[in-house]
Order: C-alpha cells, then sequence, then structure tokens
C-alpha cells in the first residue's frame, strides 16, 4: 500500500486528493486557461457565485453568516412563510438580514408550502427519478398530467416537458426547419435561441432589436424560402422589455410567417391570468408555438417545455434530441411545477400584485436619478455602463444587506454593465424602499450619482 500511496504523491495527487493531468499538452492547458482567467479577473467581469445557506425567497442566509434568523412568528430557521389564507393572501415571516433581489422568484412560489408539498408527495410516490429517457422506460403519469395541464394553461393543443427551456430552445429548431426554410431572430434573443437556431440547417436571418422596420425587411428578404419563422423572447431577460407582439403578429399574418416566443421571463405573470405576454398584448391565437420554464416563476426548480399544435409536439417526441436524449424530469420537480399551475389557475391575485410593487421599485428609483431599461416588467436593470462599476456597487449593496448581482460582458454587450434587479410578489414596499436608499447611498458614493 505505502508503494501505491508513493507513486500517486510521484504523479502528483495523494491518497484520495486531487490530481492533476501531466504531460507537456496539459501543462499548457494549464497555461492558457490560468492566463485567459487572469485575463477576466483584471477586466473587472469575473462572476463569482454566492453559496445561500437557506431557502429561495425574499429573505436569505449567505453561508457565512450573512442574513439574520427568523423573527417572532417564524417556522424553523430559514423558513419564509407562514401559511395564511391559502394563496391569494399567505404572509411573509419576519425575517432579519439579506434582502433578495436578484431571483427569478417572480411569485414567490419556490418556498410556497403547497408547492414543497406537492413535491414531497411526488418523491415519495414516484421516487427520486426514472433513470432514462422517456420513450425507452421514463414516462409516469404526473409527467403526462403536468403536459396536459401546460397545455391548458396556455390555451394550446399540447406540450412536451424538457430539462430545462434551454434544452427546448436547443431541439425545436432543428427538429422543425430544413435548409428550405427561414428563421428570424431578435439580436437580443437570449442564448439558448442563439445556440438553437445554430443547430438547425435554416437559412439565418437577424433583425435589429424590437425594431419592425428592419424585421419587415427581412421577412421580405426571406420570402422565397417555404417556411418562415420569427423568434423572439416574450421578455427579454437582460433589458426588461417587452417584444411588440402585437406588431410582430402583423407582419407574420401579412408575410405569412409563424411566430415563435420564449416565455421564461412572462409565465406565470405577464398578463391578467399570468399566461404570458400573448395574453398580455391580446395575440394568444396568433402566436404558434410557446417554450417557457418551469425553473422560475413556476416554483423555481427546473425544467422546461414546449407547448403548441400537436403535430408539433409529436413530432418532437420522434426527432428533437434533447428531449430523446437526456432523462426525464424528477418527479419531485414535476409535483412542485403542477402545484404551482394550479395555484395560478386558481387565483390571479398574486400575479396581478406584482404591478404596483414593480412601479414603485421603478418611479422611486427614477426620482433618485438612475437611469432603468425596460418598461413596466419585474425586470429592472439599473444601467450604469462600467463593469466594475456594477460589480463594486453590488457588492457595496450586499454589506447593507441587499442582494443584486452586476452584469456584464459577455452576458451583456460591453459598454452596457448593469445590476439587474429583479421584483417578486412577496417583497414587503419596506423591502423594496430599503432597496432604493441603499442604491441612493451606494450610488453617490462612487459616482453613479451625484
Amino acid at each position: 500500500m505505502w508503494r501505491a500511496a508513493a507513486v500517486r504523491a510521484l504523479r502528483g495527487g495523494g491518497a484520495g486528493g486531487p490530481r492533476a493531468a501531466s504531460g507537456a499538452a496539459a501543462a499548457e492547458l494549464r497555461r492558457r486557461l490560468e492566463s485567459e482567467l487572469e485575463d477576466i479577473r483584471g477586466a473587472g467581469t469575473w462572476k463569482s457565485e454566492r453559496v445561500i445557506a437557506s431557502r429561495q425567497g425574499p429573505h436569505l442566509r449567505l453561508a457565512g453568516g450573512g442574513g439574520g434568523a427568523c423573527g417572532a412568528g417564524g417556522e424553523e430557521e430559514g423558513s419564509l412563510y407562514v401559511p395564511a389564507v391559502r394563496y391569494a393572501r399567505f404572509s411573509v415571516s419576519v425575517h432579519a438580514g439579506i434582502i433578495n433581489f436578484c431571483a427569478n422568484n417572480y411569485l414567490g412560489l419556490s418556498s410556497h408550502p403547497e408547492v414543497i408539498r406537492a413535491a414531497v408527495e411526488a418523491l415519495e410516490k414516484f421516487g427520486a427519478g426514472l433513470s432514462s429517457v422517456r420513450f425507452i422506460c421514463g414516462t409516469q403519469s404526473i409527467h403526462k398530467d403536468l403536459e396536459e395541464k401546460i397545455a391548458r394553461f396556455h390555451q394550446r393543443e399540447d406540450a412536451i416537458l424538457y430539462a430545462s427551456c434551454f434544452d427546448a430552445n436547443a431541439g425545436i429548431f432543428e427538429a422543425l426547419l430544413t435548409p428550405e426554410d427561414a428563421v428570424l431572430s431578435d439580436e437580443l434573443n437570449h442564448a439558448s435561441i442563439i445556440d438553437g437556431i445554430r443547430l438547425c440547417k435554416a437559412n439565418k436571418y437577424r433583425y435589429k432589436h424590437m425594431d419592425m422596420q428592419d424585421l419587415e425587411a427581412k421577412l421580405q428578404e426571406a420570402q422565397k424560402h417555404r417556411l418562415r419563422l420569427v423568434a423572439t423572447d416574450g421578455a427579454f431577460s437582460m433589458d426588461g422589455d417587452i417584444a411588440p407582439l402585437r406588431e410582430i403578429c402583423q407582419l407574420a399574418q401579412k408575410y405569412d410567417a409563424l411566430v415563435f416566443i420564449d416565455e421564461c421571463h412572462a409565465t406565470g405573470f405577464l398578463g391578467p391570468n399570468g399566461r404570458g405576454t400573448d395574453e398580455l398584448l391580446g395575440v394568444m391565437d396568433k402566436v404558434t408555438i410557446i417554450n417557457s420554464t418551469l425553473g422560475k416563476a413556476l416554483g423555481g426548480a427546473a425544467g422546461g417545455y414546449t407547448t403548441g399544435p400537436k403535430p408539433l409536439i409529436d413530432l418532437l417526441r420522434q426527432r428533437s434530441r434533447p428531449y430523446l436524449f437526456s432523462n426525464s424530469l424528477p418527479p419531485a420537480v414535476v409535483g412542485c411545477a403542477s402545484k404551482a399551475l394550479d395555484l395560478l389557475m386558481e387565483s390571479n391575485a398574486i400575479a396581478q400584485s406584482m404591478a404596483a410593487k414593480t412601479q414603485r421599485f421603478r418611479s422611486k428609483m427614477t426620482a433618485a436619478g438612475f437611469t432603468i431599461s425596460g418598461k413596466d416588467h419585474p425586470i429592472c436593470p439599473v444601467m450604469l455602463g462600467d463593469a466594475r462599476l456594477a460589480s463594486v456597487m453590488a457588492e457595496d449593496m450586499l454589506n447593507r444587506g441587499i442582494y443584486v448581482i452586476g452584469f456584464s460582458y459577455p452576458v451583456v454587450p460591453k459598454g452596457k454593465a448593469r445590476i439587474r434587479v429583479q421584483i417578486s410578489a412577496v417583497h414587503s414596499d419596506e423591502d423594496i424602499d430599503r432597496c432604493v436608499e441603499a442604491f441612493t447611498e451606494v450610488g453617490r458614493k462612487h459616482g453613479a450619482l451625484p
């Protein structure tokens, strides 16, 4: 045994310890990687990952002591909810410390007691996972039930589940479009849409962000192709703006094209019943395909889906590679999302509460002198321009008990760094006001405000 340990030590790894690959190629790779990482640090665009030691919610505990314990009336440490009147009026525990303004937990359902209970029940009844892809041995009744519920929620014919919406976007364009077809994509579409389009063999057109004149010019140019698909985010995650779907659908009708929207930052809270931007703008019958996520407003766990015409969903089950070659969603995740949809379809009260909270933050920040991108969306980017400024201000905000993140290149274009603030239905007015006060103090300190 001692000889084996000595050999491992000579090769660069102790008994059970980390081991680095040896050889000139491995050494050169390490040198190049370390140089590139140092460049990222030097540019001020290094992205650190903070460790959360509590449930997701409006208040957090960070590993290493960030955040406080629940006050009187709370449940266990880190609990965010005291069940009150079912769903429309549930209470939030008193919780000192870190206020979270950087999650996609738009409706606060990540820690809703009924959502958690549904996950536990699904775990106990259906197990931890399927250990397989669905066409082999991986479809359970809860998966089929959730797909039916998603289609009903969006008022579409059918739906198909994926491990994430990134997978849904990676799987649809290649399966649907051929070299005879064309896809027209907004230049600021999410990376997953861009990557999905790259995988397909269709003719690719990119139009200027929400520029309908440019889209029309591209549609005119694309008339020579068999099928034309306009692809856009419903709500753009970095800028907080909403696609002009009425105009897009009018142009699609004029030039005999189809419309695809990614609704990850809209499903659950935009529109009178939270069905998304197509409901908000009154074009539900004109949008052909919707992709969205279960990992944001709908429980916050994981998973994505495509919903639309049944023949399209049937085709995706036969040809969509991320679907065919990825394990089924874990039952606990399916249980979470299913309960979240139940709650949304029972009442639109919490979805409707988002508008007033969003307006409160946007108006107060604008009055303080900040530039807030987008309009009427709970994604509220505080535009700063400089990457290092965004990073330093975000760190100072955390020191004041406000958890926000600076975004810079390559997540956003160079020169357009920002701190993205995201409002949740479970933020109190006091939470929002504390955030604005902290921004004002930090902005003045670092010269972002006069």
